[in-house]
């Protein structure tokens, strides 16, 4: 009985009500992926994704310093990011905390530990994220095909603070840079441009 409930779960987690399994193919998850990266990057960049199983692993070597990962199949919409790899040891140590069953505080302390004990790198003169979001409607897992999609920008420059960049603590216009996290391992600029109207 215990067995056939956890073939039951796992159908579930990775078949669609109609049947068809939700993990895309692997072009379509490095055709996603790479729409969060700027154009000049895509053709070189490295791509993390699932396979059929939904097993971690990578699905594209890259030639650049970009890196990107795949949308999570078991959650709604679309969410794909870039990356430049001086913060692949930064994103992975994350990764591997969740997997844990860490929670956010967790994380951010362990990493914040981590990084004053010289034990996890951060990039020394800052590196981008670039993260495109779509919304179920707008987004078809079967093709790739995405209808409309928003992008944020997260610049990493770690204890920088408001005194050191100027930035507020919150945008104050629509798009407007602000940081997060001053004075931590985790300091970033966020930029969030308007979404567009539909």
């Amino acid at each position: 009985m215990k067995k056939y409930t956890t073939f039951i779960f796992a159908f579930l987690l990775f078949t669609g009500v109609n049947g068809q399994n939700t993990i895309p193919q692997k072009d379509v998850q490095i055709k996603t992926a790479l729409l969060a990266a700027p154009e000049s990057f895509r053709d070189g960049a490295m791509v993390y994704g699932y396979n059929e199983n939904g097993d971690w692993q990578v699905l594209r070597k890259g030639t650049n310093e970009m890196i990107c990962i795949a949308d999570d199949p078991t959650s709604p919409g679309l969410s794909v990011s870039c990356y430049h790899e001086d913060l692949d040891v930064f994103m992975e140590r994350g990764r591997e905390l969740k997997k844990q069953g860490k929670s956010f505080k967790e994380i951010f302390d362990t990493r914040e530990e981590e990084v004053k004990a010289g034990e996890l790198k951060m990039p020394k003169d800052g590196a981008t994220l670039f993260v495109y979001t779509a919304e179920d409607e707008d987004y078809d897992p079967r093709t790739g095909e995405v209808k409309q999609g928003n992008f944020r920008y997260v610049v990493y420059i770690p204890y920088a603070t408001v005194e050191s960049t100027g930035l507020p603590l919150k945008p104050e216009a629509p798009g407007m840079p602000w940081i997060m996290d001053p004075g931590t391992h985790r300091a970033h600029i966020m930029i969030t441009p308007p979404k567009p109207n539909k």
